[in-house]
């Protein structure tokens, strides 16, 4: 019983408290001078991109091109982790009994507005990865079941499913949806898709932007190929942060991702979000710690349907990290997802454009807006990406390689690099 009064989750009145407690660990109580951190913050500007990109510890002698491998915190998301974990170090029990329920519904709450969706039918996990697999193991599959993937797919996704058919046997296939990235089109992705689909393929997983090729799939537009025939399920990380869309504009039943990558969330935190219909579909692994299911538990019922709530694994996490979460959701509300999109999309097309004049460079991403994101790969004649990463980095520009069999050099603009730094990172290939 002890863990049942942990989560104080029988009584919900003891939210309000949360609240309470948030506010008087983020110091400051008397009126006193602010502090150096809390005059930073009160100077953010969400609307001056370099007031922005002063919100961030990171190295000025840097250009950061890889956020989206692992991304630094912004002040308001170090702050947030901060003032949690020194509740949790002075006071552990009562800071977490009087701020978990509150914290954890202000993430779910921020994250349902950012994406357009309820908050109830978002799940909180460590990782896109620790979400994927939680996904797709958990699916309700008959035998004779299909799941259909693609070649394109991360080692996440295929890996998930892979395991799952070793498990019971689930039928996995994949297809091809481009030989060519730079010059694939909307119609030959959804072509390709949709001739994969048989009459037994119940689930059709796939990646919403390519790290492997920056190429961004017509999510929407598959969607409504598919027609409810199967669930569409979307790996969708280095979307998320970046395109300024909501989960209906999507169209697909389940949307997974980390929120430490192009959020600019804390470290060890994501997202599974699924339509109601579609979480009916889908079983939850790990025991959740939320009260329906201790009821359940101490009455000896069976487990109802999963929800997010239902879905979200239980156990202790590192829960400084996963409460900030809804300060990383408010940063980019504060300066816009619109705006992200714009600056991001914005920096990814120049350097497409710069990297194209560049004698022996041969960009492998799709030039358009409409099938790209913010991810930019390209390759070198004559040189290993690994070599092209190094020169980069002799040259204060932090880029990466994919992580496929087919290597190329990657580059992500974000809301952390500039103009004058995507020129630099052109000129260095150049010279």
């Amino acid at each position: 019983m002890a863990e049942l009064s942990r989560r104080a989750f029988l009584g919900r009145a003891s939210a309000v408290g949360g609240l309470a407690a948030l506010g008087a660990c983020s110091g400051g109580g008397d009126g006193g001078e602010e502090s150096a951190a809390q005059a930073a913050a009160a100077a953010f500007d969400p609307e001056d991109w370099a007031s922005v990109r002063d919100q961030f510890a990171l190295d000025p002698d840097t250009a950061h091109f890889a956020a989206f491998v692992l991304a630094a915190h912004p002040r308001p998301v170090a702050e947030a982790i901060e003032r949690h974990r020194t509740g949790l170090d002075t006071g552990t029990q009562s800071y977490l009994a009087e701020t978990e329920v509150d914290a954890e519904i202000a993430v779910q709450q921020a994250a349902a507005e950012y994406l357009g969706a309820e908050p109830d039918d978002i799940a909180l996990t460590d990782s896109t990865t620790q979400g994927l697999g939680l996904v797709y193991g958990g699916l309700r599959l008959s035998p004779g079941d299909e799941v259909l993937t693609t070649e394109h797919d991360f080692y996440s996704t295929h890996q998930a499913l892979t395991l799952r058919a070793r498990r019971d046997g689930t039928v996995v296939r994949r297809v091809r949806l481009y030989d060519d990235p730079a010059t694939t089109s909307v119609d030959e992705i959804v072509s390709r898709l949709m001739a994969g689909v048989t009459p037994a393929t119940r689930v059709v997983a796939v990646t919403w932007v390519h790290s492997g090729t920056g190429v961004r799939l017509p999510v929407r537009q598959l969607a409504d190929a598919l027609g409810g025939r199967a669930l569409l399920c979307v790996d969708g990380v280095h979307g998320l942060g970046v395109e300024d869309v909501t989960v209906g504009d999507l169209g697909c039943d389940v949307l997974v991702a980390g929120t430490h990558k192009w959020l600019f969330g804390p470290r060890g935190t994501g997202i599974v979000w699924a339509r109601r219909a579609a979480w009916s579909e889908i079983g939850a692994t790990i025991p959740p710690f939320e009260p329906s299911s201790f009821g359940e538990w101490l009455n000896g019922l069976p487990p109802e349907p999963a929800n997010g709530l239902r879905f979200t694994p239980g156990g202790y996490h590192s829960f400084e990290h996963r409460w900030a979460l809804a300060e990383a959701f408010g940063f980019h509300r504060d300066i816009g997802k619109d705006r992200v999109a714009e600056r991001t999309h914005t920096q990814a097309a120049q350097l497409k454009e710069g990297l194209s004049g560049v004698p022996g460079v041969t960009v492998v991403t799709p030039p358009g807006d409409d099938l790209s994101a913010g991810i930019v790969c390209f390759d070198v004649d004559g040189s290993d990406p690994v070599d092209v990463v190094g020169r980069l980095a002799e040259a204060g520009i932090a880029a990466s390689v994919t992580p496929y069999a087919a290597q190329h050099v990657r580059a992500g603009p974000s809301i952390v690099t500039t103009p004058d730094e995507v020129d630099a990172l052109v000129a260095a290939l150049g010279r």
